[in-house]
């Protein structure tokens, strides 16, 4: 609830604030659907200004950024690991096809994956 609260003042407020970088955790917790859309143009419109990380488990708001980094852990030794990589083209249509319909991709998946990336 304290980062919608957050992105409403931010996006109402983006102008008057001197901050270049804004960050949102996991600002899509207990949303979806439009709502969901809502908040991803909501970042965008922030990201025009304002350099954004958001970090997001919807489709709906991953498919509005311009860069897409992907995290993952591994285990080496018995210790877990954790590892940040930007995604290319391809695999970011992947990453929102795997975020909207699971693991397995299909073609229609793919292709609402590139629908939600246009601009």
């Amino acid at each position: 609830e304290l980062s919608r609260l957050m992105l409403a003042l931010k996006s109402n407020l983006n102008k008057q604030d001197t901050i270049p970088v804004m960050v949102f955790d996991e600002v899509d917790t207990g949303i979806g659907g439009k709502i969901a859309e809502v908040v991803g143009s909501k970042l965008k419109k922030i990201a025009a200004e304002k350099q954004v990380f958001c970090i997001t488990h919807l489709p709906q708001i991953a498919g509005k950024a311009i860069s897409h980094f992907v995290v993952f852990k591994t285990v080496k030794e018995k210790r877990t690991y954790s590892s940040i990589r930007e995604l290319s083209e391809q695999e970011r249509v992947e990453e929102i096809a795997r975020m909207s319909g699971g693991k397995k991709i299909t073609e229609a998946t793919l292709s609402h994956a590139k629908e939600m990336i246009q601009p």
